[in-house]
């Protein structure tokens, strides 16, 4: 996770611009204290410009309890000028080394009337005002749209951008298994029964071909729109992402899931822990079994294998990296759709002797803090020996596994049962070496279970 997005960066709650006094008053204070605070964490903003102040809105129309003017602006020069002050700014304060690595998406789901008034050509005339202002002040800087629900307008928009010859460095936009806008009483789970497990494949196959070579980036997807469903909060959820994210890891550059926390008021804000909200994280930081899958694909190599099999629920991906194999194995289907709990043989070929065999999971039985929270009596409020609990119930912990190694042919043979809705992820130790030189097995280090080498532990990038 490099990359931090969201929305209202020019509303009036931010204080961006005004008119005092029949003048134009600019203000990057507030702008600057959430950016400052994301580079102190080790994040860079995705920048997306909206919504619209007031000062300069052609209309009336608002989004949100918090009223974010959705119009086009009433005058360009002036919007002009906000942007161009705005990126200025930014490059004096922070640089245009660094600047120059904030992706910049102009509106969000314009698309959409709830977020934009204007229509296709609106927008368009939108862009082109304002990519053009960026690239001025330095061609390094990095522009792109449309920023769409639903993987519209791609194609049309590429199309005009060739047109008007116009800066695109990336193709954005935003997919949910149950588009469009989802709204609290929902019944998504008949919504996921009659969408696709492959949708998404599907949809960034035409996102890439739309793109002509260039990035396609999701910063917005997440497995429902719903903003209070059970799903967000289960291992369901990581399942969905996981699946997601591989299947399309040649296809798309960058997702931005919606959202990384429960700390997230745009409907309204509960204070129970598991709320099935969109986040990662709860409103405590507890981490749910999506963010524990997350934490999971950290641990896979950068070199993908060859996988040879099949299965109507189970999928698998193989990656080496240094000094390690890692498998992603997933049991997903949509809601509705018949799965069961599935054993799965393994069987790699032409491995050097492991010196171990590690297994992480997510499913009903592991990474399930809610579950631990049902147990514990549903408490609306934590103290803090629960949120401590919870924390541990959802961090992923390694144990080894029994395999089967055959000398003569190479072949590591490992077995395992995959629960509905679950994945796991196998960590095969090629080779260890101490600071001797000296290889060891993994089964000999101290505490066997806990994270293997290569595996990610708190604290590490």
């Amino acid at each position: 996770m490099q990359h931090v997005r969201f929305h209202g960066l020019l509303s009036d709650s931010m204080g961006t611009f005004l008119i005092h006094k029949d003048k134009p008053l600019y203000s990057f204070h507030n702008i600057d204290a959430s950016y400052d605070a994301l580079l102190e964490m080790g994040v860079r903003p995705v920048v997306e410009l909206s919504f619209m102040p007031s000062a300069l809105a052609s209309g009336k129309q608002t989004v949100m309890h918090y009223a974010d003017n959705v119009t086009p602006p009433k005058d360009w020069g002036r919007w002009e000028s906000l942007i161009e002050k705005l990126v200025r700014h930014w490059v004096g304060r922070y640089g245009i080394d660094e600047v120059a690595r904030w992706p910049i998406e102009v509106w969000n789901e314009p698309n959409l009337k709830s977020f934009y008034t204007g229509k296709f050509d609106d927008y368009i005339t939108l862009y082109e005002h304002t990519s053009r202002i960026i690239k001025n002040i330095d061609s390094r800087l990095v522009v792109g749209g449309p920023v769409t629900a639903k993987n519209e307008w791609l194609n049309q928009f590429v199309e005009q951008c060739e047109k008007r010859d116009l800066p695109l460095d990336f193709l954005s936009t935003h997919i949910y298994p149950t588009d469009a806008l989802g709204a609290e009483g929902d019944d998504t789970r008949s919504q996921l029964a009659h969408s696709e497990r492959d949708m998404l494949i599907e949809k960034a196959q035409a996102a890439f071909e739309a793109a002509k070579g260039r990035p396609v980036w999701y910063t917005e997807w997440s497995s429902s729109s719903n903003p209070r469903d059970p799903l967000h909060d289960e291992s369901f959820a990581a399942a969905y992402a996981v699946k997601a994210i591989l299947d399309n890891a040649r296809l798309v550059e960058a997702y931005s899931w919606w959202t990384f926390s429960d700390i997230f008021e745009e409907n309204y804000f509960p204070s129970q822990v598991f709320q099935g909200g969109f986040g990662l994280l709860t409103i405590y930081n507890t981490p749910k079994p999506a963010y524990a899958a997350y934490r999971l694909m950290n641990g896979l190599g950068d070199e993908q294998l060859i996988v040879d099999g099949g299965h109507k629920t189970v999928c698998c991906w193989a990656t080496r990296g240094e000094r390690k194999i890692a498998v992603m194995l997933v049991n997903l289907a949509l809601p509705e759709h018949d799965i069961q709990a599935e054993t799965v043989r393994l069987q790699l070929k032409h491995v050097p002797q492991p010196g171990g065999v590690y297994v992480q999971r997510v499913d009903d039985e592991h990474c399930n803090p809610k579950r631990l929270w049902q147990e514990m009596g549903s408490p609306r409020y934590l103290d803090e020996s629960q949120v401590a609990l919870l924390e541990d119930a959802g961090r992923p912990s390694a144990g080894p596994i029994e395999y089967q190694y055959d000398a003569d042919s190479q072949n590591v043979d490992a077995t395992l049962t995959l629960p509905p809705q679950g994945l796991a992820l196998l960590t095969i130790i090629t080779s260890i070496s101490d600071e001797s030189g000296n290889e060891t097995s993994v089964e000999n280090l101290p505490n066997a279970t806990a994270p293997a080498p290569g595996i990610p532990e708190d604290g590490d990038e």
